[in-house]
């Protein structure tokens, strides 16, 4: 199939430390409580110098997609999975999430080639894995430029890690705060962060 990898990628398992220490100091700064939603979008053509969206990788999906569920399970989070542009960015998450939080399902099967290498390890490597059309996560991690800020809540606060790239695919990471309302004599809560 055009646009899909068959090549084995040599440095997966320097891909996987860098997933992991981005998802690492992420945790850090954000301070996700259980239940709370992790979204990542990721081009496994973008880890690989390839443009966005040329170049699908399962292998390299897998290894990112396998790295931050783990992670994402050991703290008790969601991990939602955003699918590219071919499925108008819908996500992948766990049934429960979507149950819990209401978000309405829909059928769809992510592939390679529509949905995305990430998107597509999200849905075969989940426990029970669906669709949603939207939702709004409180962090957030975007390899290769794919603009995952749509699903996040207002209002989002760029992370700065040390490791800012996976492969050759631009890494960008988001936590969320709460609104500020009111104005020069309102108060506002330390303890709350949203």
């Amino acid at each position: 199939m055009k646009g899909v990898s068959t090549e084995k990628f040599e440095h997966i398992d320097e891909i996987r430390a860098q997933a992991k220490a981005i998802f690492e100091e992420l945790m850090e700064t954000a301070e996700l409580e259980e239940g709370e939603i992790l979204v990542v979008g990721c081009s496994s053509s973008e880890i690989a110098s390839h443009k966005i969206g040329s170049w699908s990788s399962e292998e390299v999906g897998k290894a990112i997609f396998d790295t931050l569920y783990a992670g994402c399970r050991e703290r008790k989070i969601y991990l939602a999975a955003q699918c590219c542009e071919h499925l108008n960015r819908a996500l992948i998450i766990e049934k429960e999430a979507a149950k819990r939080y209401h978000f309405p399902m829909v059928n769809v099967v992510p592939q390679l080639k529509a949905g995305g290498s990430f998107a597509t390890a999200a849905y075969y490597g989940m426990e029970h894995a669906v669709a949603v059309e939207e939702l709004k996560a409180q962090a957030g991690i975007d390899i290769g430029d794919t603009l995952i800020g749509m699903h996040l809540q207002p209002v989002a606060v760029p992370v700065r890690t040390k490791v800012n790239s996976i492969g050759n695919a631009h890494v960008v990471c988001a936590r969320t705060r709460l609104k500020y309302i009111g104005g020069e004599r309102a108060a506002y809560s330390p303890k709350l962060r949203g």
